[in-house]
C-alpha cells in the first residue's frame, strides 16, 4: 500500500520534519511533491519514534507546511550501473550531466555499499605506475591500497591529480583492464571545467568516470559524491574485473559538508566542530578499497585533502592518516621555490610498497635504492641545519657533498615537468645517478653487489640531461 503523508511539521534549513510516519527506515529515499506539481528528492537522516527528519537534496525553498506530499520509497539511494558508465560525467548524486542521456542499468546498487568480509580480502600486490619519480620510487602506489595526498589551500594538487589520471597505468598486458573513477567535491565551475577539459584533450576521458559536485550544489550532494564514486568503482572492479584507481578531491570539503549537515541536525560537535563520528564515516569510505577473492579486479584510492593552515594535526588529515596506508605530503616551501610536484619526501611514505616492488614487480634494486635515497636526503636536512648555524663554508667535505646531493635531488628527481611521464626504469636509474654524486663509502643501505652494478665511479659520466640513464650503468657489469 502506497501512503502519501500530507503536510510538514517543521522546516529547518535543508531539513524537513514529519510526524506520525509508520515503517520508516534510516537512509530510506523519499519523493516530495510540491504545490505546483514538481518533485524533489530526499533521504531520511534521523528517526525518533514516529517522527522522521528528511534531508531534501534540492533544498527546501517553496516547500509548503500544509500541502506538501511525501512518499516513502522503501529503498535506499541507488546508483544505476552498467559498463557504459565509462567515459561519462555525472553530478555528485550520480545524475548524468554530459548531455548523453540516462544510463540503462544492468543493475542498481546501494551507494552505501556492503561490508567487505575481511576473510575475503586479498593482500595488495603489484603497483600502479604514475609516471612521477618521487611517488613511483619512494612511496609506491600498490593496487588495492589507499594512499592520500595531503596538500594545502592554493597548492597544485589539482594539477597533480590530473597528471596522475593522465599517466597512471599498470603493466602493459593488463592495461586494457585499467580505468579511473574521479570524484570532485565542492569545486568551483572553472576547476570542474579544467578537469573535464584536461581529460578530454589528453584522450583519457574514455577510461574515466567523473562525478562532479560544484561549490554551489547542495551540501547533501557533497556527502553522496564519494559514495556514488566508490559504488561505481566497486562495480567495475568486482563485477567487470577491472583495476580501478579512485581519486577523490577534496576530502576536506566533504568533511566540512558533513560538519554542516551534523550541525543542522543538532548533534553534539567534536573536535573543531566536526561530528564525533567523523572517524567512522571516513573509514566507511576508505575501507572500500582493496581486492577480494573471486575477482581479478582491484579498487585503489588516492584521496586528496587540503590541510587548513597547512596543519597536519587538523582532524581531517589526522584521522585520514590513522585509516590509510601512508601519505604523500606536498610542501609549500618546495612549491614556492618553483618545484613541481612539490612532494615533501621525508614525511611521505607508503606502508605497503615493500610487498609490491622488487623483482617480478619493478626491479630487484628498488627497495635498497629507496632506502638509500631516504637516508641520504635525511642527511641533507642535517647538513642544511648545521650550515644555517656555522655557514656552508665551514662544513666538512662530506657534508658539502650532501648539500650538493640535496640540490641535485630536488632539481632533477623531485622536480619534473607537468607533461613528463617517467617509466619506473628511468626513475630508478636517475636515483642511482644522484647517489653516485656521493662517496661510495656513504652508501651504507645498499650491498656491494648492487653498488658494483649501478654505482657510477667516474664523475664525468654523471650527466643530468633527462636521459633514461641506461648508458650510465657501469660498463663492467657485463
Amino acid at each position: 500500500m502506497i501512503i502519501d503523508y500530507v503536510g510538514v511539521k517543521e522546516i529547518n534549513g535543508s531539513l524537513i520534519v514529519l510526524d506520525n510516519v509508520e515503517g520508516a527506515s534510516y537512509e530510506e529515499m523519499v519523493d516530495i511533491r510540491l504545490d505546483n506539481g514538481t518533485y524533489r528528492h530526499g533521504r531520511i537522516v534521523q528517526i525518533e519514534g514516529k517522527r522522521i527528519v528528511v534531508q531534501v537534496f534540492e533544498g527546501t525553498k517553496s516547500i509548503s507546511l500544509d500541502n506538501t506530499r511525501t512518499r516513502l520509497k522503501a529503498k535506499p539511494m541507488e546508483l544505476a550501473l552498467s559498463p557504459e558508465i565509462m567515459g561519462r560525467v555525472f553530478s555528485g548524486a550520480g545524475v548524468p550531466i554530459d548531455g548523453l542521456g540516462d544510463v540503462y542499468p544492468v543493475k542498481k546498487a546501494n551507494i552505501n555499499g556492503t561490508p567487505m568480509n575481511p576473510v575475503s580480502r586479498i593482500y595488495p600486490r603489484n603497483y600502479i605506475n604514475t609516471g612521477i619519480s618521487t611517488i613511483d620510487t619512494l612511496m609506491t602506489l600498490i593496487r588495492g591500497q589507499k594512499l592520500p595526498i595531503f596538500s594545502g589551500s592554493g597548492m597544485k594538487h589539482n594539477e597533480l591529480a590530473v597528471q596522475i589520471v593522465r599517466q597512471a597505468k599498470i603493466s602493459d598486458d593488463e592495461d586494457n583492464n585499467f580505468c579511473v573513477v574521479f570524484a570532485a567535491m565542492g569545486v568551483k565551475n572553472d576547476v570542474a571545467d579544467y578537469f573535464r577539459r584536461s581529460f578530454d584533450q589528453s584522450g583519457v576521458l574514455s577510461r574515466v568516470v567523473m562525478f562532479l559536485n560544484l561549490a554551489n550544489d547542495p551540501i547533501i550532494e557533497r556527502t553522496l559524491t564519494p559514495r556514488c564514486a566508490l559504488t561505481a568503482a566497486e562495480y567495475l572492479a568486482f563485477e567487470c574485473n577491472m583495476h580501478v584507481l579512485v581519486i577523490m578531491t577534496d576530502m576536506t570539503s566533504y568533511a566540512e559538508a558533513l560538519r554542516e549537515f551534523s550541525s543542522s541536525k543538532g548533534e553534539i560537535p567534536g573536535r573543531k566542530g566536526f561530528p564525533g563520528y567523523l572517524y567512522s564515516d571516513l573509514a566507511s569510505l576508505y575501507e572500500r578499497a582493496g581486492m577480494v577473492k573471486g575477482s581479478t579486479g582491484s579498487v585503489t584510492q588516492i584521496p586528496i585533502l587540503t590541510m587548513p593552515n597547512d596543519d597536519i594535526t587538523h582532524p581531517v588529515p589526522d584521522l585520514t592518516g590513522y585509516i590509510t596506508e601512508g601519505q604523500i605530503v606536498l610542501d609549500r616551501a618546495l612549491e614556492g621555490a618553483g618545484f613541481y610536484p612539490p612532494v615533501s619526501v621525508l614525511p611521505s611514505l607508503s606502508r605497503l610498497m615493500k610487498d609490491g616492488i622488487g623483482e617480478g614487480y619493478t626491479r630487484a634494486d628498488h627497495q635498497a635504492l629507496a632506502n638509500q635515497l631516504f637516508a641520504s636526503y635525511a642527511r641533507v636536512q642535517d647538513a642544511r641545519s648545521l650550515a644555517s648555524v656555522i655557514g656552508e663554508e665551514e662544513l666538512s667535505p662530506v657534508d658539502k657533498k650532501y648539500m650538493q646531493f640535496g640540490k641535485l635531488f630536488e632539481q632533477y628527481f623531485v622536480n619534473q615537468g607537468y607533461d613528463e611521464n617517467r617509466t619506473i626504469e628511468q626513475s630508478l636509474d636517475l636515483g642511482w645517478k644522484l647517489l653516485s654524486t656521493l662517496p661510495r663509502t656513504e652508501l651504507d643501505r645498499v650491498d656491494d653487489t648492487l653498488l658494483d652494478r649501478y654505482y657510477i665511479s667516474d664523475p664525468e659520466r654523471i650527466v643530468f640531461d633527462g636521459s633514461d640513464g641506461e648508458e650510465n650503468k657501469n660498463e663492467d657489469e657485463d
